[in-house]
């Protein structure tokens, strides 16, 4: 469903054996200045090899060339690979309403116990 409603601003990379990654983001629809990255995967067999770092980085190329300036992303506080890659990438935490393990969360988010880190970047113009 994502990937056909939000074709022109996902990524998706397939090979013979089919889909191996991808990012599902799209344009802030009330502003002209935010993307966002909603979520992403990658085959456990590519992990370590850039693969994620090459969507976002054409994510962000293609946001930009789109006029927009900053991209959002948001993870579980526990999904620490996430945080390390978010940051990896030049992603900001946003200050939360309480901080947890040293992170800043926004609590409920997702709804009731459902807390997420938010992150974001900004892109150069």
């Amino acid at each position: 469903m994502f990937l056909q409603f939000f074709s022109r601003t996902s990524l998706v990379l397939e090979d013979e054996t089919g889909i191996r990654a991808f990012l599902v983001g799209f344009h802030a629809p009330d502003n002209d200045v935010e993307a966002y990255i909603h979520f992403v995967g990658v085959d456990p067999e590519l992990r370590g090899q850039g693969t994620a770092r090459r969507l976002y980085t054409t994510f962000f190329r293609h946001a930009a060339e789109e006029g927009r300036t900053e991209v959002r992303a948001i993870t579980s506080p526990a999904n620490t690979g996430s945080i390390a890659f978010h940051r990896a990438m030049g992603f900001t935490l946003e200050d939360g309403d309480r901080v947890i393990d040293g992170l800043p969360v926004h609590g409920d988010y997702d709804g009731p116990g459902q807390d997420r880190v938010c992150f974001y970047r900004k892109l150069a113009g």
